[in-house]
């Protein structure tokens, strides 16, 4: 069983990480190949892209979190104070999500009509996939890849409670 979830945090982690590492490589493609999207004069595109790259940092820090604890201390307890630094997080992800609404606003006033309507709507791509991750990671999980998660899923018919969730509710019992 430890081997597995080593496995699986190790898995979780490094595929955080290299989504980062594919986004910005995407993105840098994406303006070079039609600079007629003017993305890069976007607030609000800067804005989510920031948030979506920020969110999955922050699931890879806490990731591989759970798996240096497993590494070393055979546990898959997080301690009280990374618990505490993700709360922390939590609420400054919340104020970048609604910063990014008045970006969103912001460059519709500012640019409508210099820059085309599908660049206001890859940003609100990024911007939905930003809020998918973080109700991912913050309050329910909504990929569901393994075998058990799937039969949980269609057994309880809801939603899992995200793993930090879960520390959060573990952190008031301690």
């Amino acid at each position: 069983m430890r081997k597995k979830l080593l496995k699986r945090f190790l898995y979780l982690f490094t595929g955080e990480i290299l989504s980062v590492i594919v986004f910005l490589v995407l993105i840098f493609l994406l303006e070079k190949s039609y600079p007629q999207l003017r993305l890069y004069s976007l607030t609000f595109f800067w804005s989510s892209f920031f948030l979506l790259d920020f969110l999955l940092v922050q699931g890879s820090m806490y990731w591989f979190g759970k798996w240096k604890i497993l590494k070393k201390e055979n546990s898959t307890v997080t301690p009280v104070r990374v618990i505490k630094g993700f709360k922390n997080l939590k609420k400054l992800n919340i104020c970048l999500l609604i910063v990014s609404i008045f970006a969103l606003v912001f460059d519709f006033l500012r640019s409508y009509p210099l820059v085309p309507l599908v660049s206001l709507g890859i940003a609100c791509f990024i911007y939905v996939f930003a809020i998918l991750e973080y109700i991912n990671y913050f309050h329910f999980q909504l990929s569901y890849k393994s075998l058990s998660d799937i039969r949980h899923l269609l057994k309880s018919k809801r939603l899992k409670k995200s793993c930090l969730s879960k520390d959060f509710a573990s952190m008031v019992n301690r």
